[in-house]
Formats: structure tokens, C-alpha cells, sequence
């Protein structure tokens, strides 16, 4: 694999969040590091709600098609209470579809973790349950999780982040899926 495949699932229904100018963000760095990207957010994930065994539709059948296709994957949700947005965690619902594949779930995947929150504490906890609900997929969260306290003001209108240090650990993280996704390529090829 020349060109690793990575998609970034997560954000908000409101164009534009914080979460979603992350993902963007770190979809951006992995891109300068020779990774093909593709970012799944708001409209893309607003899906009804996973029932087992139920057809799925357009936009799920997508998400899940994207996912298994990826070599790695950047996950972001906003923390809501100290656990990830409903959004989020019904489009990872969804992988349940994936079960059958020849990698099912996020199996044999980096998986980068980006998580905001208001406070400290929602970021946080957060951060572990977004990391226990990768190793439930049978994915690989990569060293570095983000956690991005969003009441100081970390990007600016525009999507520029105006945080060195946010903006590094993005940098690290995309980094960490790039390269995890290059030497799992070499170790089955």
C-alpha cells in the first residue's frame, strides 16, 4: 500500500462544530503525510436509529462500505455528559453490519480517538469510553487520544485551529494512523 485509506467518522448535526473542524483538521495532516482521506460528519451520520437485523439505507450502508474499506479511521465525538453523542455512537452501531467481513468491525485497524467537551471531566471520560467502544470493535486506539476543552476558544471562524498545542497533537495522532496503517499493510503483505 502506497496510500493508506483513512476516514474520519464523527461531529455534530450543527455544521461547522468543534469536533467536525477537528476531524477536519486531522484528516488534513494525514493527507500531507500521503494518506487518502474522507470525512464522514453531521448530514452523513444522521441516521435512524441502529435496529439488528433491519435493512439498512443509503447513508448507512456508506458508512459501513467506507469503514471497511479503511485502513484506519479518526473517530470524534463531542462529550455529552461523559459519554459520546448519540449521533456518534448510533453510526458506530452500525458497524454491526461489518460482522461478517472478512476484517469485521474495525478489526486490524489505528484507530484515532478526538474528543471535545465544554469541561475537563466530559472530555475525559469520554475519551476512555470512545477508547473501550475501538477495543469492543476489535480496532487499535493509538497512543495518542485528543481531548480538546472547547469553553477556551480553540479554532477560529474560518477552521483554523489557533491551539499549537491541539493543532501538534492532531498532528501526532494522524500521524500515528498513517504510519500504524503503512506497517499493518507490510506485516500481511
Amino acid at each position: 500500500m502506497s496510500r493508506p485509506y483513512i476516514v474520519g467518522l464523527g461531529g455534530t448535526t450543527r455544521e461547522g462544530s468543534s469536533t467536525e473542524k477537528a476531524l477536519s483538521l486531522a484528516l488534513r495532516a494525514a493527507a500531507s503525510q500521503g494518506a487518502d482521506t474522507l470525512l464522514l460528519c453531521g448530514s452523513d451520520i444522521n441516521l435512524p436509529a441502529y435496529v439488528p437485523g433491519a435493512p439498512s439505507n443509503t447513508k448507512a450502508n456508506r458508512i459501513t462500505a467506507e469503514l471497511g474499506k479503511a485502513d484506519g479511521i479518526i473517530l470524534g465525538t463531542p462529550g455529552y455528559h461523559g459519554g459520546l453523542s448519540g449521533l456518534v455512537k448510533n453510526a458506530l452501531d452500525y458497524t454491526e453490519d461489518l460482522r461478517s467481513d472478512k476484517r469485521p468491525y474495525l478489526e486490524d485497524r489505528p484507530v484515532g480517538c478526538v474528543v471535545t467537551a465544554a469541561g475537563e471531566q466530559a472530555a475525559v471520560t469520554t475519551l476512555a469510553a470512545l477508547r473501550s467502544v475501538v477495543h469492543a470493535l476489535r480496532g487499535w486506539p493509538t497512543p495518542l487520544g485528543v481531548t480538546i476543552v472547547t469553553s477556551d476558544q480553540v479554532f477560529d471562524t474560518a477552521g483554523n485551529c489557533i491551539s499549537p498545542r491541539i493543532e501538534t497533537q492532531l498532528r501526532i495522532l494522524s500521524q500515528q494512523v498513517v504510519e500504524f496503517a503503512l506497517l499493518r499493510a507490510r506485516a500481511v503483505s
